[in-house]
């Protein structure tokens, strides 16, 4: 087979089901490593050559080992060796082969040199390109000075004026291994799965949690067994965290997390840490019109009801008595661990069946014993 460029290969018409043709994409197999190059087993009578240099640790060492397998573009067919690569820009690489890479979908390889209006200064294959912030990466460019001097992979989403105005996207690239990822923990993830990730943003309704590949949301009320106010509290970016997966909703990309699920259930033990009769120190935590809800510990509350207040008088709400973050002292009244209940009663509290049992009426005389103020007009009047 004759010497033919990338170009010239790109543009056949003729195209059969075990023709390969540059911009494939296609799954290997490492055959061996020698030198600077890995040979791939393609499925093909001839083995392809990938450059070692794309798989290299910082100490020169290659990461990859015989019989791993390997995701590669096929760049050019010379001589009959098919030459492939994981991205372009790693070596070197002409106009021709980057304006390929564009209609190929073919990652390259750019260093960010500067932040320029609108986005940073990429140099591919010796080639001056353009990466707006929106395509930089998933998410919204915070500290800009972090991606300068960095060697990432970008798709060409735009070639034009014979490569004078290369436009580049690092979000495609990441989305296209994002999918990847997806697909794969599609085959794994089940619901109640314990798994461990990492925060990757905070708002009011709760935190997003990378968990290797997508995205789940923890929702403010799964972030803890107590009361959460605010989840920066909590957590913060960066942090790594174990979380339960409650709810799977791959077709609208939705993952239901739970942090709380990983910790010890507060209710589980609460029938031997708040035994009726048994006097505890809580904060007032909300005020309703029946009655005001105690937090003996987070994630424990229990109901201080409106008719237990006022020390024997008629109020007609809780603020007439207590108020909300004041501490109290108060008496276990019952305990429902199943429907999570708690009743509560002041630590001076008496009920009434107790003052009935305390309360010794006076002897009367029948005869002369009043029948109240309106038996007594009647008697008054029988005896006019």
């Amino acid at each position: 087979m004759s010497d033919e460029n990338f170009a010239d290969l790109f543009q056949e018409k003729t195209v059969t089901r075990d023709t390969l043709q540059p911009g494939d994409k296609i799954e290997a197999v490492v055959a061996g490593i020698s030198g600077e190059n890995i040979f791939l087993d393609v499925g093909k009578k001839s083995e392809g050559i990938l450059s070692a240099a794309e798989f290299v640790n910082d100490e020169g060492e290659p990461t990859l080992n015989i019989g791993d397998t390997v995701t590669v573009f096929l760049v050019s067919v010379r001589g009959g060796e098919m030459k492939f690569t994981t991205r372009i820009g790693s070596g070197q690489a002409g106009l021709e082969e980057l304006e390929q890479a564009f209609h190929a979908g073919i990652p390259v390889e750019g260093r960010v040199v500067k932040e320029v209006k609108g986005g940073f200064q990429v140099t591919v294959a010796g080639q001056r390109g353009f990466c707006p912030y929106s395509q930089m990466g998933l998410r919204r460019v915070e500290d800009s000075d972090a991606y300068i001097e960095q060697v990432m992979a970008f798709k060409i989403i735009e070639f034009g004026s014979n490569g004078r105005n290369i436009i580049l996207s690092a979000r495609a690239v990441l989305e296209e291994e994002r999918e990847q990822l997806k697909d794969e923990l599609k085959k794994t993830l089940q619901e109640k799965d314990k798994v461990e990730g990492t925060v990757t943003s905070i708002r009011d309704f709760g935190a997003f949690v990378d968990i290797g590949g997508v995205d789940g949301l923890i929702p403010i009320s799964e972030i803890a067994w107590g009361q959460t106010d605010r989840v920066d509290d909590v957590l913060r970016v960066g942090q790594r965290v174990e979380v339960i997966i409650k709810r799977l909703d791959w077709d609208n990309d939705r993952i239901s997390l739970s942090l709380k699920d990983t910790l010890e259930n507060p209710w589980d033990t609460v029938e031997e840490k708040y035994a009726p009769a048994t006097v505890h120190t809580g904060t007032v935590s909300r005020l309703a019109e029946f009655g005001a809800f105690v937090t003996l510990e987070p994630g424990i509350d229990g109901l201080l009801h409106i008719s237990k207040l006022g020390s024997g008088r008629r109020i007609n709400h809780p603020r007439e008595v207590v108020e909300a973050g004041q501490e109290i002292t108060v008496k276990i009244d019952a305990v429902d661990r199943e429907q999570k209940r708690i009743s509560l009663v002041p630590e001076d509290f008496t009920s009434s069946a107790e003052e009935e049992k305390q309360y010794t009426p006076p002897p009367q005389d029948k005869k002369t014993a009043s029948m109240g103020t309106f038996g007594d007009l009647l008697k008054a009047q029988l005896k006019k």
